[in-house]
């Protein structure tokens, strides 16, 4: 049989119990999914090409079966367990032999957010979900809204794609006022039935396109984020995709849209005035009148400033105010606030040359980002670029003159050489040779040093992922600190 998903809409459904379930992927997630389902009652088997020796013992402990393979494997350890519903973890691709053979026999697939949506009144009153996504900026916007909700006196836990599964947050014992729920596109592909108090798409470019095969369906995938939504569909005003985004949603009766904007904000935005960040949406006169909520001498102050920053600031105030934050508990939630490391994060000033972490920008949306907030930049860029064609970003940066050289690291070498000859052809350019990871980064940062002089930024804004040198984005940017940290210093010197 399959499971009847009507009848699963709580954590007191009586259908859990005893039902079939596979899970697809043995990493975080994946055990997140078991262990809820395990304590719902239900018998489950995990499918994974690996897991980790701890996880293998704790499903072992908690009850969950284990069945480790290549894909083909996987399909066949599902047929023969016959299960009535199966969960998917974010990133298997809807073509991969075991969903293919879930598709043809008929078997149900949720993934593990819309799973946890089913589930969220486990502990009672359910909390509120506002849910955030965007090629880029959605972790440090989940961070900053969730700070702010806390200040305003909001027991708020972010939790999704940002490091926590949802299935873990709601099951803890004493609930949530409000869950913040970073999504990345492969979540939302499996979503139907969210509907988040608010929700924002922070702004859209090419990525992940060997994933979702097309821009447009990638689009389509962040514009989920909108469907059911009921109080506010933040959008950037900045880019019009995510409008037509909302324009498009199917969402609850009386919900608002409200744009964010580093420009004068019109009604039902927020945006800035002679450099004060002010609401014009969630106020009754906000047609003669706006609300100050910090200022963007106060951003510089707390590291905030850079201009892609700014703009996670203006949505993360909107989605706040949507759920009833006061302005002070904003601008004093920021004045606290300080960025992860690997975003914009100062390392080292040697010689009069500034260096720069920002190894989270691994697509180019980003690294175009982290490049406009610098005059003169010596670029440390590459590794694997997702199928997403980096030309645009080398030309743009070229025409505004701001690289004296750039440094390439990484397999899809050729994407950025070839780029930077068509398109800045004066910048020098040298290029790290496909080396052991632990030569990488001290290749990169001696090369950066002979190009770099007083007065420059040398820039780790790779615009492409990390997991061909390295094991993922933060230990390329920790690799690229100690490297800097190792260089021999010749004058005054400071370590940020």
């Amino acid at each position: 049989m399959t499971a009847d998903l009507e009848t699963l809409h709580s954590w007191r459904a009586e259908g859990w119990r005893g039902l079939r379930v596979g899970v697809l992927g043995a990493a975080v997630v994946g055990f997140a999914a078991a262990d809820t389902l395990v304590e719902l009652g239900c018998e489950v088997l995990v499918v994974g090409e690996r897991a980790t020796e701890e996880r293998t013992t704790l499903l072992d402990v908690i009850g969950a079966r284990l069945e480790l393979g290549d894909a083909a494997a996987q399909r066949d350890a599902l047929a023969a367990f016959a299960p009535d519903l199966l969960v998917v973890s974010p990133g298997f691709h809807p073509d991969v032999p075991a969903l293919a053979w879930a598709a043809e026999a008929g078997v149900p697939v949720l993934g593990d957010v819309e799973l946890a949506w089913r589930l969220r009144d486990k502990t009672g009153t359910p909390a509120e979900w506002i849910t955030i996504t965007g090629t880029n900026g959605k972790t440090t916007t989940t961070q900053l809204t969730t700070a702010m909700l806390r200040e305003g006196g909001l027991r708020a836990r972010a939790c999704g794609n940002i490091g926590s599964p949802v299935l873990d947050a709601i099951r803890e014992p004493d609930g949530w006022d409000v869950l913040v729920v970073e999504l990345s596109s492969y979540q939302l592909h499996w979503m139907s039935e969210v509907s988040p108090a608010a929700s924002v798409v922070l702004n859209i470019a090419d990525d992940h396109l060997d994933w979702h095969g097309s821009a447009e369906a990638y689009r389509a995938a962040k514009g989920r984020v909108y469907e059911r939504t009921r109080v506010a569909c933040v959008y950037n005003v900045e880019d019009p995709v995510t409008e037509q985004l909302v324009r498009d949603a199917d969402v609850v009766e009386g919900c608002r849209a409200i744009g964010f904007t580093r420009g004068v904000p019109r009604v039902s935005e927020v945006g800035i005035v002679e450099e004060v960040l002010v609401d014009r949406a969630f106020l009754d006169e906000r047609r003669t009148s706006a609300l100050e909520l910090t200022t963007l001498h106060a951003l510089d102050e707390a590291g905030l400033s850079a201009p892609h920053v700014v703009a996670d600031v203006l949505a993360a105030s909107a989605l706040a105010r949507a759920v009833g934050v006061e302005p002070r508990a904003i601008r004093d939630a920021l004045a606290a606030f300080r960025l992860d490391a690997h975003r914009i994060q100062p390392v080292a000033e040697v010689d009069g040359v500034r260096w720069i972490d920002d190894s989270k920008a691994t697509n180019p949306h980003a690294a175009a980002a982290s490049l406009g907030a610098f005059d003169r930049v010596v670029w440390v860029a590459g590794g694997l670029t997702k199928g997403v064609d980096v030309a645009p970003l080398v030309e743009a940066v070229a025409a505004a003159d701001r690289l004296r050289g750039a440094v390439v690291i990484g397999r899809d070498t050729a994407a950025f050489t070839e780029a930077l000859a068509r398109h800045a052809p004066g910048v020098p350019v040298a290029v790290v040779p496909d080396v052991d990871t632990d030569r990488v980064m001290p290749l990169a940062v001696e090369a950066a040093r002979s190009l770099a002089g007083p007065g420059d930024v040398v820039l780790l804004a790779p615009a492409a992922a990390s997991m061909d040198q390295f094991t993922d984005y933060a230990d390329r940017g920790d690799r690229f600190a100690a490297a800097v940290r190792a260089l021999p210093q010749g004058g005054a010197a400071r370590t940020e």
